[in-house]
């Protein structure tokens, strides 16, 4: 679960940052099998990009099982049917297409990218893919030794270490508290049983969101679709309960031998459907966003040289809400940088921003354009975000206005309510010179 505050907070950068033009319009495609999709036509360029979403993820792996879920979508495009991994991937390659698929804590993903001329035969070999992986056990195989591999290698980063003692003290025996990769005892141990299990546990109909840009009409998607996911289960397993916050106020350290530490912040956070949330958005931009003019940034590297880059980001998942931060340090700097952090999050708490900052900052957000929006695939790859969120269609087209409509005093009632500085917990991760264990 290293990558998912990170990943989690880009995919809302990215989804936040996304402009209002109208020439991207939406439309909301209904096919004969029930699905619903989201599509924006393009006909400039001779391909379309696929976007799916199966809500879940690693969250649903079953008890004993951690692992499973992120193990089996290594192995989706490892053969189906007669073609085994090699063959599998001379067929996509002869047809130009692209397939990545990716599983984390609230998802499992699938990115597909096909030439208009190919459509319709790469889109039967996605769904082999998805309908009937083979499993093959020389595959499982090769692909678990991949993932202890990785693990073996994470257990020796401390970018891995420390925000994995950081999920497990924020959430405890939930599904979010134990890495979605799992351990390498527990991935050692899943059959082939286990990995069918897992499928069927999570690509299913009932869950999936959809996202698609390109070369295509409503009618050619929704037929696509139906032919793509008609074959997958109508249901799949229980989505697990919220989370609880068991997060406590303190400092952990874990003895590292290095030079520098690395040091995970935070505290409970806010959800995306908030009202507040547009206000604790542009909070956590002037507070810890990722341009030089933050207050972090400025605090702790420009004036006091205590690290190279420090950032905080909001992370509303599917079942909690966290508000994060992250920098490293040399050993003898950890100490002075964690009560800086601790004094800015009072002083935004008891303060709140100036005018000058909100403006700004309303500025920065509503002229900005996300790097990677240029093109079908982050076009699509938004419209599953949005419906993710549960966003209107028309959010593009609204999003710069609820900004805009964020007030001076809504800023700073919403900064006494979100940060909390007696709540944060640090962990750290290294050696670092007088700080220790405390709760």
């Amino acid at each position: 679960m290293m990558l998912r505050p990170v990943l989690a907070a880009l995919s809302l950068v990215l989804t936040l940052a996304l402009p209002a033009r109208a020439e991207v319009a939406i439309q909301e495609v209904k096919t004969p099998g029930g699905l619903t999709a989201w599509l924006v036509e393009d006909h400039g360029l001779p391909f379309v990009s696929l976007e799916l979403q199966f809500r879940g993820g690693t969250s649903l792996d079953a008890p004993g099982k951690r692992g499973a879920v992120y193990l089996m979508t290594g192995l989706i495009e490892e053969g189906t049917g007669d073609m085994d991994s090699r063959a599998f991937a001379e067929a996509r390659d002869g047809l130009a297409a692209s397939f990545l698929f990716d599983s984390g804590a609230d998802t499992l993903s699938v990115s597909a990218r096909m030439l208009t001329e190919n459509r319709d035969a790469a889109t039967d070999l996605l769904r082999q893919a998805l309908t009937a992986p083979r499993f093959d056990q020389d595959a499982i195989d090769r692909v678990r030794e991949q993932v202890l591999s990785g693990l073996r290698s994470d257990a020796m980063d401390p970018n891995a270490i420390a925000p994995r003692i950081f999920d497990r003290l924020a959430f405890g025996d939930h599904p979010y508290g134990t890495p979605g990769k799992g351990t390498p005892e527990t991935v050692a141990a899943l059959t082939r049983d286990d990995l069918v299990a897992a499928h069927k546990a999570t690509l299913a109909r009932d869950r999936v969101v959809i996202g698609a840009a390109g070369d295509i009409t409503a009618v050619e998607l929704a037929a696509l679709l139906d032919k793509l996911l008609g074959g997958l289960p109508e249901t799949g397993a229980p989505l697990p309960p919220q989370a609880p916050w068991t997060l406590k106020p303190g400092v952990t350290v874990e003895d590292f031998p290095s030079p520098q530490s690395v040091v995970f912040f935070g505290q409970g956070g806010i959800r995306r459907d908030d009202p507040d949330f547009f206000a604790a958005f542009i909070l956590n931009e002037v507070l810890g966003g990722g341009r030089f003019s933050a207050r972090l940034m400025t605090e702790v590297r420009e004036k006091r040289g205590l690290t190279y880059g420090i950032g905080t980001y909001l992370v509303p998942m599917d079942l909690a809400e966290m508000l994060m931060g992250q920098f490293s340090a040399s050993n003898e700097k950890v100490a002075e940088a964690m009560e800086v952090v601790r004094a800015e999050w009072a002083r935004i708490a008891t303060e709140g921003i100036t005018a000058d900052e909100l403006a700004a900052t309303k500025t920065y957000l509503t002229g900005s354009y996300p790097l990677r929006f240029s093109g079908n695939g982050p076009i699509a790859n938004i419209l599953v975000g949005m419906q993710m969120d549960d966003l209107p269609i028309d959010y593009v087209n609204t999003r710069n206005a609820k900004i805009e409509a964020v007030t001076l005093e809504d800023a700073n009632r919403v900064a006494a309510r979100l940060f909390q500085p007696q709540a944060l917990h640090f962990v750290v991760v290294g050696q670092p010179a007088g700080v220790t264990t405390a709760p």
